[in-house]
C-alpha cells in the first residue's frame, strides 16, 4: 500500500506480513510497548509525523491507530500540548493474554500455521466445553515477535464449534477468531510456566531443534460462559524471549 504524506509517498507494509489491518498492527505494537514500559505512564509521544516516520506508515494510518488506543483509554490527547500515555492494567488489546516478549523489546506477535487437524481429544488436556465432544481441533504454529521466531505453539479447542475448518479461515489472532467466527471469547486464563523439550513439529527453517530444553507455558483458557474453551502449550527460547506477567 502506498499512501501520501505531504508531498512524499510512503510505502506502507505490515510489520511482518501479518493478516491484521495495518492500523491494528500499529495499535497492538504500541499497546505492547506501553505495557513493557518502553512508553511509561505520562510520557508525551513524538509528533504524529515523527512517530509515523519511525514506524514506516502514513500519518493517516497512525492516526487511526492512535484513535483506537485513545478509545481504549491508553492515550490522552491534550489540546495544544500533544498525546500522552495513560498506562493501565487491562488494555483491551487483541493480545491482552499474550505474555511472551523479546528481551530487547516487546515485539508484535504474528504466527505461521504449521498444521491444522481434527483429532481425538488428547488425554493430557482438560475436557473442553461441556465435555461431551470426542474430537478437538489442533493448531500448531510458529510464533514471531517482530521478525524473530519466538515460540512453537500448540492449541486445542473443542470441535463442537466447527465441523470443518481450513487454514485460510483462521485469523492470525486465535482469540479474535473465536470471537468473530465461533461465537465465544476468552475471559480468563491460567498459565503454568516450566521447562520442557522442544517438540517434534519444529520446522527445519526455525531456530528450534527437537530435544533442546526450552521455556514452556501450559495454558488453560476459560470462555465467557465459564467453560474451558482452549488448552495450549508454548515452547520458547529463554535466551531471546521472556515470559512477562504484570499486575498494576
Amino acid at each position: 500500500m502506498v499512501a501520501a504524506r505531504g508531498d512524499a509517498q510512503v510505502a506502507e507494509k505490515p510489520v511482518r506480513g501479518g493478516a491484521l489491518p495495518l492500523y491494528i498492527q500499529i495499535s497492538e505494537l504500541l499497546t505492547r510497548e506501553i505495557a513493557a514500559g518502553i512508553w511509561p505512564d505520562g510520557t508525551r509521544l513524538p509528533t504524529e509525523i515523527e512517530l509515523a516516520g519511525s514506524l514506516g506508515v502514513a500519518v493517516g494510518t497512525l492516526r487511526k491507530a492512535l484513535a483506537e488506543l485513545e478509545a481504549r483509554g491508553l492515550l490522552e490527547r491534550r489540546q495544544g500540548s500533544g498525546t500522552y500515555v495513560r498506562a493501565k492494567a487491562k488494555t483491551g488489546a487483541i493480545y491482552e493474554f499474550f505474555h511472551l516478549e523479546l528481551k530487547d523489546g516487546a515485539g508484535l506477535p504474528t504466527a505461521r500455521i504449521l498444521s491444522l487437524d481434527k483429532v481425538p481429544h488428547p488425554d493430557f488436556a482438560p475436557r473442553l466445553g461441556d465435555g461431551t465432544s470426542a474430537d478437538a481441533w489442533r493448531v500448531r504454529r510458529l510464533r514471531f515477535l517482530g521478525e524473530t521466531p519466538a515460540a512453537l505453539e500448540e492449541i486445542w479447542f473443542d470441535a463442537r464449534h466447527a465441523a470443518n475448518l481450513d487454514v485460510e479461515s483462521i485469523n492470525e489472532s486465535m482469540h479474535l477468531f473465536y470471537r468473530q467466527n465461533l461465537g465465544f471469547w476468552i475471559a480468563r486464563v491460567e498459565d503454568r510456566v516450566s521447562v520442557a523439550s522442544c517438540p517434534d513439529f519444529a520446522p527445519p527453517d526455525s531456530p528450534f531443534r527437537q530435544g533442546a530444553q526450552l521455556g514452556h507455558v501450559e495454558r488453560i483458557s476459560w470462555g465467557n460462559a465459564g467453560t474451558i474453551e482452549e488448552y495450549s502449550r508454548n515452547w520458547f527460547d529463554p535466551d531471546t524471549v521472556a515470559y512477562v506477567a504484570r499486575w498494576v
